[in-house]
């Protein structure tokens, strides 16, 4: 990966950690990573654990960057998702996939939050 999508991704993550924080999202934890992969963001809302995938584009419209959460990454979220609440013990509460879509290059950043994106899928 070119340090300018490192760079990129880097930016977006913190966008998309402060629009969080201002939705009332807790206790969050940034780039957790498992041997089967890795979650931008694990938060709670309210008492849902909440599994976010981020993605930004810069000159784009907000439709792409939504688009690129396609079925090969929601399994692999899934599986990350799944191996967290099975090594943290939380597997009997509730949780989601929230994917933040953000896009940059058009004045102010546009940065849409879609609360249960997807369904467990492996």
């Amino acid at each position: 990966m070119t340090r300018e999508r490192l760079e990129l991704g880097d930016f977006g993550e913190d966008l998309a950690f402060k629009k969080i924080k201002r939705l009332g999202y807790k206790k969050i934890l940034r780039n957790y990573r498992c041997p089967l992969g890795e979650v931008d963001l694990i938060a709670k809302d309210g008492d849902t654990l909440v599994f976010i995938e981020i993605k930004t584009r810069k000159g784009r419209s907000i439709g792409y960057a939504k688009e690129a959460v396609n079925a090969k990454k929601k399994r692999q979220l899934s599986k990350v998702a799944l191996a967290y609440m099975k090594s943290n013990n939380c597997c009997d509460i509730k949780a989601r996939f929230d994917v933040v879509a953000i896009c940059l290059g058009r004045g102010e950043p546009e940065i849409e939050v879609i609360k249960n994106a997807f369904d467990l899928a492996y």
